[in-house]
């Protein structure tokens, strides 16, 4: 699968410089996908709330944070979800900018004793007057999502419950390294932690 998926110049520019080419193409080697697994299904359909980044016309970004009963977002298909609109303040910041530019990221978290992390990049339609809108109480449209990337993230540095995450840098003290960084698909792809001068 293309890393041109995942990384543009930018991102490249700051891998090489930072000598983390290496595990970047492995990340996106082993981790990369276009069609969700039953177990992204089960974890999107399960989850109560997710961030929503989107951008306007110019590229001006905005995020939003969307929620509702665990269920309201629903994988319709190998590469689809949808999730609905409810009622907000008006603004319209979200679907307005979807309706001018389709390109949207979708981050889900899950806190806790588990955390865990699931991207999906894509494209997004607003529809309207649908028979799909009577399976979402309360939506007052419904925003079709076609992924084409979709990727889990490193979920270190999740907090759970009230305290931070064990792995956020502290003064005086030193964090554990990931459990994931000694995964054998892993391991020889990276590169020593950069340390910040004590």
């Amino acid at each position: 699968m293309s890393d041109s998926l995942l990384y543009h110049q930018g991102n490249r520019r700051l891998q090489d410089e930072f000598e983390s080419r290496r595990i970047a193409d492995r990340l996106a080697q082993v981790t990369l996908r276009t069609a969700f697994s039953d177990d992204d299904k089960a974890f999107i359909e399960t989850a109560p709330f997710f961030f929503l980044a989107t951008a306007d016309d110019q590229g001006r970004p905005d995020c939003s944070f969307k929620g509702g009963m665990p269920g309201f977002v629903r994988v319709t298909g190998s590469s689809a979800l949808v999730f609905p609109d409810y009622d907000g303040n008006g603004m319209f910041k979200s679907l307005g900018n979807i309706a001018v530019n389709p390109h949207v990221g979708l981050l889900f978290i899950a806190m806790g004793e588990k955390p865990r992390r699931l991207r999906v990049n894509g494209d997004a339609a607003i529809s309207r007057d649908e028979p799909a809108m009577q399976d979402f109480a309360g939506a007052q449209m419904l925003v079709r999502v076609t992924a084409r990337a979709i990727f889990p993230n490193c979920p270190r540095y999740i907090p759970s419950g009230e305290e931070p995450s064990q792995y956020c840098p502290q003064p005086g003290y030193e964090p554990p390294e990931p459990a994931w960084k000694g995964f054998d698909v892993f391991k020889d792809s990276v590169h020593p932690r950069q340390k910040t001068p004590k």
